[in-house]
């Protein structure tokens, strides 16, 4: 029993070689740990080290980047102060063009009043505005090269001379048409004078010719009186001639009877005998015009009144034409109801209304 116990003992004592194994074990990770913590020094070390040397290089370029920026500032300065001379000079040539514009402007409005002799001196005006239009263009090129670049170069001050100097030639050419044009309006006023006082004889000799047209239109009528007689259906009406349409067609017809034939041959022979005394130089017609009365008429020969009073006066002036009177010396209307004589509603307005006139007058 002793023996026993004692064996027992000794068993659950004997611990120490598991101890030993975890210790080195212990150790182990321990060894392991600081040389993964060395080995991370080491290559933090290294990655700082070239850490610095980028932000000294940097730091070095931010420099060179701040002297550049700083002389770039100076160079935009002076470019400034350059775009704003050009600009005052390019605002100066503008307004020179635009007085240009409003004298070309007083030019074309004057040579729109000018005679044929004011030819050369309007195209002398097209050239003028064709220059003023090339020297519109470069200016609107060079504001905008000013406006993408911001710079003043040597091709731009050599552009705005040369608009300065086509603008001085352009004046010079100005005041050459200016003077062509006072001496166009000197001769333009003195043709208005002459043309004035033509107008004015002519006047005369038309006034003359018309008094003495009517005067053979009175002799004229004077002689159809003594022809004609008092007959109340054929009547003098102001300077007119009237025929009642029954003295010379039947109702709603536009054919000329034989009676009406005859009362028409006197007129044809006065209108014979005084056309032979009016002189050549007298543009003289004999109207002939056809009247209805106010009642509609629509048949298959006549759609309405207008048909049947310019049928009626054709038909007159077709038989005058077979009597020797000569055609450009007649013509024919037709009024249809739309000028009566009698606005009544009666028999005898109607019968007044309805009507063929004559009237000797000017062309």
């Amino acid at each position: 029993m002793p023996l026993a116990s004692r064996r027992t003992r000794r068993s659950s004592i004997d611990i120490w070689p598991g101890f030993v194994d975890a210790l080195a074990q212990l150790l182990m990770l321990i060894i392991f740990m600081l040389l993964v913590f060395t080995a991370g020094q080491f290559l933090l070390s290294d990655a700082l080290t070239g850490r610095d040397k980028a932000l000294k290089e940097l730091q070095q370029q931010v420099s060179e980047l701040s002297s550049l920026l700083a002389l770039e500032r100076t160079q935009s300065q002076s470019l400034q102060a350059n775009v704003a001379s050009l600009s005052g000079q390019l605002k100066a040539t503008l307004a020179e063009r635009d007085s240009l514009n409003a004298q070309l402007a007083e030019l074309t409005a004057r040579e729109k009043a000018e005679a044929a002799q004011a030819a050369q001196a309007s195209g002398q005006l097209n050239d003028a505005t064709a220059q003023v239009t090339a020297l519109r263009s470069r200016a609107e090129d060079a504001e905008k090269k000013l406006a993408e670049e911001q710079k003043v170069s040597a091709a731009a001050r050599a552009q705005v001379e040369q608009l300065t100097a086509a603008i001085s030639a352009l004046r010079e050419q100005l005041a050459q048409i200016a003077a062509a044009l006072d001496v166009s309006e000197a001769k333009v006023k003195t043709q208005q004078t002459q043309i004035a006082e033509l107008g004015r004889r002519l006047n005369l000799a038309l006034a003359s010719k018309v008094q003495e047209l009517a005067r053979y239109r009175s002799e004229f009528f004077g002689r159809l009186r003594q022809i004609i007689g008092d007959r109340p259906d054929i009547r003098v009406v102001g300077d007119r001639f009237v025929f009642q349409s029954e003295v010379l067609f039947s109702p709603g017809n536009a054919e000329l009877a034989d009676a009406a034939k005859q009362q028409l041959d006197p007129v044809i022979a006065a209108l014979k005998q005084i056309s032979a005394e009016i002189p050549g130089d007298i543009n003289w017609v004999l109207q002939v015009n056809g009247h209805t009365d106010r009642r509609p008429i629509s048949n298959a020969q006549f759609a309405s009144n207008w048909e049947l009073s310019a049928a009626r006066a054709i038909s007159v002036v077709r038989y005058m034409i077979g009597q020797g009177i000569p055609p450009n010396r007649l013509t024919a209307a037709g009024f249809a109801d739309n000028q009566p004589l009698d606005p009544g509603d009666s028999d005898e307005a109607y019968r007044r209304n309805r009507r063929i006139e004559l009237k000797l007058t000017e062309r």
